[in-house]
């Protein structure tokens, strides 16, 4: 880096609780600013200070004060916010973002514990499908938010009224043991394959809530094969992991859709365990359900990962390797 293409800019921060709240523990809300524009942040009284190429320097004041205006609303600042903001520009929290989408919602999602919002434009346009569509796919690779964003959803349509209950479900896929062999009762072995939906709940829901919920069976999590023979009414319903699913499967559960209910099946074309030669009946759905009115397709790729980065990189190598069709 050429020291004479540095410059020096500062920009001042009124409240200094505020200001406190945007440079985080131990400063590791700037450290994390400065890591990705290879800028220096330095804090002098109410005012910030930010040395680095222009370029950089001028980014990094744009997020500084979009991260303030969240702190001003009382919204916090945290990693995840910090990556929002760098993917998505700092329009990305401007109130145009807070569109309605559905019932008086926005590009926003209210649960118990913790308000949810997009980190990605794929995700964005996810979370506005869920809300406009009786039945929705998501397909991507691990670490995109597929499920996380549609249980969130689930919930925040459930504390709003809008549906009764919500339905959780998993193909049961046996990788490696059978489940005959393993120990406990039924609920103990298939416990296992549904700890994912189990993790999203307890994230935005206070742990007796969801206990009494379970209990009053307006919370259910099952495998697939528990959904035949029922027809699901004015409910929220997931099938994850629908890669999982034989065309059989996936026709029988499509179907179990009732009145005033809401579907969303997600899953990783990358990830089919199923005995070779049988189809996946996300493929099966993907070729005959496009097109159809009030049902929608999202799509997400490695860059719309947001767990560790080097989640990411793993992916994007093993595509290289081994691109997987359609």
């Amino acid at each position: 880096m050429n020291a004479a293409t540095l410059t020096e800019a500062s920009i001042e921060f009124p409240d200094n609780r505020l200001l406190i709240e945007l440079c985080g523990e131990f400063d590791r809300n700037l450290t994390d600013i400065e890591s990705r524009l290879g800028v220096q942040i330095l804090r002098r009284g109410n005012y910030l200070s930010v040395h680095g190429e222009p370029a950089a320097q001028t980014e990094a004041i744009e997020v500084l004060r979009s991260l303030y205006n969240r702190l001003e609303q009382g919204r916090p600042v945290g990693h995840g916010d910090i990556d929002r903001e760098f993917r998505m520009g700092t329009e990305g929290g401007s109130p145009a973002d807070q569109l309605e989408m559905f019932g008086g919602g926005k590009v926003e999602i209210k649960t118990r514990k913790k308000l949810i919002e997009p980190r990605t434009e794929a995700q964005k346009a996810y979370v506005r499908s869920l809300y406009e569509n009786e039945l929705a796919f998501g397909i991507g690779p691990a670490g995109t938010g597929k499920t996380y964003l549609a249980v969130a959803v689930g919930v925040n349509l459930f504390i709003t009224g809008a549906v009764d209950k919500i339905i959780l479900s998993r193909p049961a896929v046996e990788a490696g043991e059978r489940l005959g062999f393993l120990p406990g009762d039924m609920k103990e072995k298939i416990d296992p394959y549904m700890q994912p939906l189990y993790d999203a709940l307890n994230d935005f829901l206070p742990g007796k809530q969801l206990a009494r919920m379970m209990e009053e069976k307006t919370v259910e999590i099952a495998p697939l094969a528990f959904m035949r023979g029922r027809t699901l009414s004015n409910a929220f319903v997931v099938l994850d992991e629908a890669q999982n699913a034989t065309s059989m499967q996936m026709k029988m559960f499509l179907t179990r859709l009732g009145e005033g209910s809401r579907m969303v099946i997600t899953g990783d074309r990358s990830q089919i365990d199923l005995p070779r030669g049988v189809q996946s009946g996300l493929k099966d759905a993907e070729r005959l359900l496009t097109g159809i009115p009030k049902i929608s397709f999202n799509y997400f790729t490695a860059k719309d990962v947001v767990r560790h980065p080097l989640v990411a990189a793993i992916i994007e190598a093993y595509d290289r390797d081994s691109p997987q069709p359609g």
